[in-house]
């Protein structure tokens, strides 16, 4: 008999349970975990992932704040040595203070939807010690994540992880798939840090604040939206059309702009 009565998902915790074992092994076919790896799950919930992580003979760190599930996942993995709970909030954990001197951490994660972007950005700012992230999320996001230049889900979100990552959506996964079932499509997307970033930013603050300006007012023209940062002539000069609207401007564009702002910004002072 089963000591633990059967865990409700909750709603403050964006909680929905994994539980069709197709969309799960498709999942660990993806992750294609191996023994001596390091890996860590971010919201295991009732271990639906966690066990195939486990089997793959690598080390796995889980972190979960729901603190009804801590006795739940003690009993059923804390058998392993190969197991560590952490219980607490991801936005807030030190993801580095896992990994060993030269280590890199695979990280996990079906991740509520109400934490996804700001926990995404906590773990980019820590991605010298991650190897890559498989997230299952809303499958809106991951179009979003994954989108280019000029197509619908372009924006503020994609370039950012973009710049930091090489993002690949992998598949859609269909409500049914959860208990309780979201009222939205999911999909799952890796996230691989860049080695060696393709278009490095002089500094990254200012990039942020360059594309937060242009998709604020994503309809009007770059002339426009970046007013009081950079003129059309400035735009002209890193060889984008200042007539161009935020969407049609690629990635390497924004960080020469941001760049040119960098360079005007320090001969200023």
């Amino acid at each position: 008999m089963n000591e633990f009565a059967p865990h409700r998902a909750r709603k403050r915790f964006g909680q929905n349970f994994l539980h069709d074992h197709g969309v799960i092994n498709r999942i660990l076919r993806g992750i294609a975990p191996r023994e001596g790896q390091h890996l860590v799950e971010i919201g295991p919930g009732q271990g639906a992932l966690t066990e195939g992580l486990l089997a793959s003979g690598g080390r796995l760190d889980v972190v979960e704040l729901d603190h009804d599930l801590h006795p739940l996942l003690q009993a059923r993995f804390g058998g392993n040595p190969q197991f560590t709970l952490h219980k607490g909030d991801a936005l807030k954990f030190d993801f580095r203070s896992l990994a060993q001197p030269g280590e890199k951490l695979r990280v996990v994660g079906n991740l509520p939807y109400n934490i996804s972007t700001p926990l995404m950005f906590h773990l980019l700012n820590q991605a010298d010690c991650i190897a890559d992230m498989h997230f299952m999320l809303q499958k809106e996001v991951v179009q979003r994540l994954a989108a280019g230049a000029g197509m619908n889900h372009y924006g503020r979100l994609g370039i950012m992880v973009q710049y930091h990552c090489q993002v690949e959506h992998l598949f859609d996964v269909g409500p049914g798939a959860f208990n309780p079932p979201p009222k939205v499509d999911s999909a799952i997307v890796r996230l691989t840090p860049h080695a060696v970033l393709p278009h490095p930013a002089d500094d990254p603050k200012v990039l942020e604040l360059i594309v937060r300006e242009a998709f604020n007012q994503r309809r009007k023209t770059m002339r426009n939206t970046l007013k009081g940062l950079l003129d059309a002539d400035a735009i002209a000069a890193e060889g984008i059309d200042p007539t161009l609207r935020p969407e049609q401007i690629d990635l390497a564009g924004f960080v020469r702009l941001a760049n040119r702002l960098a360079r005007e910004q320090r001969d200023h002072d």
